[in-house]
């Protein structure tokens, strides 16, 4: 048969189904409007200002090789001497330019993912129709950020500040809340203020632009938010030895409190004190308040109990104490007092992959979390 007999006959087949197709090739995944797992929404632009601030904030120290530096500060990590990791400046800032980027990143995306839930009052949702169109008060919100000092979750809500504001402006609608003021307070056990203030800093001051620079570019150089949007502060303090009155107040009006990869390293330092700082913080918190925790998915802890270790998943730990042990006293009367929390979002293994556009002096990588979501009844 013919070279041409043969190409038509297999032709013919697939036309009537007695052949598959040659199957097509996937498509590439891009992050604006793809599909796939990690594949994050969040405008390009936005993804790039975020770096930029970074950028921006640590151009200094990026300016020379910053790798031995990197290298030191995961030496220290990888023994677990957390000391001496985050006990010189040149640690903390090298680490923030390094590892906090991705992370505020991915944390955006899954704050925007979790927006109604974060941003939205139990109250607002039982208003009526009408009068949630009509035009009321901004709300003010105090976000509280546990293991924070890095700065990854100070960027993130900056950043979702200003998407809340651009998206519902474009939509010409007046929302409860993510036009108001954000408070945010970042606590950590080591010293992270100079870093906090930079990027704090890099959220309401325009960049520092090129003498070089067109007008164009001039006039587009605006601040990601304005200085009353946002306010951002930082306490040095180890929440496993504060007292109540010291937690009291820092938590006790709090909206939201997470603990982004810190909670793992806390049960690490105690497991007894860290379950503690946890039933302390459940008394202190204000009803409808939120708890987000993400960590890196499949973290153990190990418990000891009558002289044998063993080891429990870390979500385990967490349920554990917040929908069980939080929950089990008897009230006077001798009844099981009701749930202090209910678990309204969980993830065990959530992707977050960079977009190919996006620019940065040094390499970045993709990340995976575990995550969890608690509202205080």
């Amino acid at each position: 048969m013919a070279p041409n007999s043969k190409l038509n006959a297999k032709r013919k087949a697939q036309r009537e189904g007695t052949q598959p197709a040659k199957p097509k090739k996937p498509e590439k995944r891009l992050a604006n409007g793809a599909k796939g797992p990690g594949i994050s929404y969040i405008p390009i632009e936005l993804q790039q200002l975020l770096l930029n601030i970074f950028r921006n904030s640590f151009a200094e120290r990026m300016s020379a090789d910053i790798t031995p530096l990197l290298q030191e500060v995961k030496g220290h990590l990888y023994k677990r001497d957390f000391a001496t990791a985050f006990g010189k400046k040149e640690y903390l800032e090298a680490y923030a330019a390094r590892w906090s980027p991705s992370r505020a990143l991915g944390y955006l995306d899954l704050m925007w993912e979790l927006r109604d839930e974060l941003w939205v009052d139990e109250e607002d949702e039982e208003e009526d129709q009408e009068a949630k169109t009509e035009q009321t008060k901004p709300k003010n919100r105090k976000i509280v950020c546990l293991g924070g000092g890095a700065g990854a979750e100070i960027v993130t809500l900056g950043g979702l500040q200003k998407l809340m504001s651009t998206t519902y402006s474009q939509d010409g609608e007046d929302v409860d809340g993510p036009r108001g003021h954000v408070e945010i307070t970042a606590i950590d056990i080591a010293d992270w203020s100079v870093v906090v203030e930079n990027l704090a800093k890099q959220l309401t001051v325009p960049a520092e632009l090129s003498k070089y620079a067109s007008a164009a570019a001039r006039a587009a150089n605006v601040p990601p938010l304005n200085p009353e949007d946002v306010t951002v502060r930082f306490k040095q303090q180890d929440v496993l030895s504060a007292s109540a009155e010291e937690l009291s107040s820092q938590l006790a009006d709090a909206n939201l409190v997470t603990l982004l990869f810190t909670l793992n390293e806390l049960y690490t330092a105690s497991l007894p004190l860290t379950q503690k700082f946890l039933l302390l913080m459940t008394s202190i918190l204000q009803p409808g308040a939120l708890l987000l925790v993400v960590d890196s998915p499949g973290s153990y802890s190990s418990v000891t109990l009558n002289g044998a270790e063993k080891k429990y998943p870390m979500q385990w730990l967490l349920d554990h104490t917040l929908l069980k042990q939080a929950s089990g006293n008897l009230n006077e009367r001798g009844k099981e007092e009701i749930v202090r929390w209910e678990k309204i979002k969980e993830d065990d293994s959530r992707w977050y992959r960079l977009d190919e556009r996006l620019r940065y002096p040094i390499e970045l990588e993709n990340m995976r979390m575990q995550v969890h979501l608690y509202r205080k009844l």
